[in-house]
Formats: structure tokens, C-alpha cells, sequence
């Protein structure tokens, strides 16, 4: 029989192995593959350290609590964005307006606060902007059939920025009320408000996409859309839902920057839905839809902060930073590629030894 040959192929003296589903070796050739998938997705994580250890080690003041501080506050509009843009990314999609609908909020915003001096105006006028713009997107890309947000919302950048220039003549507008400069500016020690309120927003999406069946559906649609159909989820309300969701994001956004800035500029949000976008490409989600995470979108955020703020420390010459932090997206991007190799052929080994 089997095991007797096996017996007798067996050296003499030699202890006999065991093979079997429960024996330790087996244990460890199943545990190594889960073991290697857990340490690829903390990869931004672990990428987000080594920027932190090469800037503390190439200046000695990044790590002080006024410095941190400053990373926190100046990250604060890009991880905002970044946050709802993970939404609209795992849907297989892409909002290119957000930049300039935090323009045209803030300068909303500001002509508000000009005619009705109320801070609950402004706020309200700041995040009904934002939402109408991405309910825009979201009706005409759904209703419309437009082959490809990228369409509708690189026609949105164009517009919503025309619109701030045109309200605002150009010219920036000044003075905003105190509740939004404190939420834009203030700081409790050294750790800004803006931090707290992404860290809220960061709570709220994580329970969103984690604990609700609205979370689920996003991921379904977009790891499979016509799967999702056919399993009577609402694909147009939810794709309608996340561009809204986006849209009130850069409302939100606008509180934070028109604070800091005391006023509303048709040149605010300049690139801030590249930065957004890198920041959760960083993160590791796919454009292919149905894969991000709201804690990798965060770091992604803060990794593009680090090293702004860490160029500015070193005095890097400010034509050279965008492309130091292109570097930094192609090389991301590379890792992703790479990454999702990997697990695709760990979770074949893992399948194999189960």
C-alpha cells in the first residue's frame, strides 16, 4: 500500500514526516501566502514610512509639532477630495471638475458672504455649489449615456472654473466668516481643525462603503457593472449618488481652503483633481473599478503632503516639485501593477495549498 511503501522508501532511522491536512508543515505553506498578501496591502503604508524617515533624516525640522501641524492643514483639501474621488474611481470612473468646483464654491461662497453676512449662508451656499455641480455630472453622465465620465467632467473643469472667473470678475474676493476661517485655519495646540474634520469625514466614508449595502453595491458595480444589473442593483442611481457625493466633497473642500485663505479665488483648486486622483492611485485602488481603500486614499493624500512639504524644507527648486511628484505617481502606479501581480499569484498558491 502507499504508506507502506513510503515506509520503506524511508531511510533507516529516519523520523517519518507527516503530510497530512493538519500537520505543521502544511500549516505553514498555507499561512505563508496569506501572510504575503497582508504585507502588499499595506504597501502604501509601508511607503509613506520611508518618505517620512527621508525627510526627518534630510531636515531636522520636519518633525517638529509646528511642522506636523502644517502638513496636516496644507494636506487637508487634497485628502477631502481624495476621499469621495475613491468612491467615484471604484465605480470606474474619474472626476476631473473637483478643482474647479472648489473654485466656484469658494468664490459662491464669498459673493454670499458680501451681500448676507451669515457664516450659515456662506457654508450652505458653499456645499449646495458643490452638490449641484456633481449632480450635473453624475444626470448628464447617466442619462446622457456618455461612453465616459472623463467627457463630461473635463467639459464640467472647463465650465465651473468659467463660471468663478465670470462671478468673481477675476479677481479674488475678500473675507469669509469666523466659523469657517476656524474650521479653515485654526488649530487646537498644533493640530488644525481641518485634521479633525478629515479624520470625520474619513470615519463616515470608511462606515459608508463598509457597513452599509450602498458600499456594496459601489464595489459591485464597479467590479462588474452588467453582473450588477442582473442582480437588480441600481447602477445609474448609485453611479448618480457617488459624482454627488464627489461634488459635495469639493463644498466641503472650499470651507477648508476659503478659510485658510480668508476669501474665495477662481484660482483655487489649480491641479487639485491630479492631486486627488495620485493620491488614490498612491492608495493602490484600480482603475478598473471594484478595489480601493478609504485608509490608502488618506495615505496617499499625506505621502503627497510629506514630500511637498519636505521639498519646500529642503528648498527644492518650485519648477522641479511637479516633477518630482509625477516621479512619485509613475512610480506608484508601477508598484500597483506590480503589486496586483503578486496577489493574483498568491492567491493561486494560496488556492493550490488549501
Amino acid at each position: 500500500m502507499a504508506s507502506d511503501a513510503a515506509e520503506r522508501d524511508a531511510p533507516s532511522g529516519a523520523p517519518a514526516v507527516s503530510r497530512g491536512p493538519g500537520s505543521p508543515s502544511r500549516r505553514r505553506d498555507r499561512a505563508l501566502p496569506r501572510v504575503g498578501l497582508r504585507a502588499l496591502r499595506v504597501g502604501p503604508g509601508l511607503m509613506l514610512l520611508i518618505v517620512v524617515l527621508a525627510a526627518a533624516a534630510l531636515s531636522p525640522v520636519f518633525l517638529t509639532t509646528r511642522n506636523l501641524g502644517n502638513v496636516l492643514s496644507q494636506t487637508a483639501v487634497i485628502a477631502i477630495l481624495a476621499l469621495a474621488q475613491l468612491l467615484v474611481i471604484v465605480t470606474r470612473g474619474i472626476d476631473l471638475s473637483v478643482g474647479s468646483t472648489l473654485a466656484l464654491a469658494a468664490v459662491v461662497g464669498a459673493l454670499v458672504f458680501e451681500s448676507v453676512p451669515s457664516g450659515a449662508g456662506a457654508i450652505l451656499a458653499m456645499l449646495a455649489t458643490g452638490t449641484a455641480v456633481g449632480l450635473v455630472n453624475g444626470a448628464v453622465l447617466v442619462w446622457g449615456r456618455l461612453p465616459h465620465p472623463f467627457i463630461m467632467t473635463l467639459a464640467m473643469l472647463s465650465i465651473a472654473r468659467g463660471l468663478a472667473l465670470w462671478l468673481s470678475g477675476g479677481q479674488p474676493i475678500s473675507g469669509m466668516p469666523e466659523v469657517v476661517q476656524t474650521v479653515g485655519g485654526g488649530t487646537i495646540g498644533w493640530l488644525p481643525y481641518s485634521a479633525f474634520l478629515v479624520a470625520g469625514l474619513a470615519l463616515v466614508t470608511l462606515l459608508l462603503t463598509r457597513s452599509m449595502v450602498w458600499g456594496r453595491w459601489i464595489f459591485a458595480v464597479g467590479g462588474n457593472p452588467d453582473a450588477a444589473r442582473r442582480a437588480a442593483i441600481p447602477v445609474n442611481a448609485v453611479l448618480i449618488s457617488v459624482y454627488v457625493l464627489s461634488g459635495l466633497a469639493a463644498g466641503i473642500a472650499a470651507i477648508v481652503n476659503a478659510g485658510r485663505l480668508n476669501g474665495g479665488s477662481p484660482t483655487f483648486g489649480e491641479l487639485a483633481e491630479l492631486d486627488a486622483i495620485a493620491a488614490v492611485v498612491i492608495g493602490g485602488a484600480s482603475f478598473h473599478g471594484g478595489r480601493g481603500h478609504v485608509g490608502n486614499a488618506l495615505v496617499g493624500a499625506l505621502m503627497i503632503g510629506v514630500i511637498r512639504n519636505a521639498m519646500n524644507l529642503l528648498d527644492v527648486n518650485a519648477f522641479l516639485q511637479p516633477i518630482v511628484i509625477g516621479i512619485v505617481i509613475v512610480i506608484a502606479v508601477e508598484l500597483d501593477v506590480v503589486r496586483e501581480r503578486l496577489e493574483e499569484r498568491l492567491r493561486v498558491l494560496q488556492a493550490a495549498r488549501s
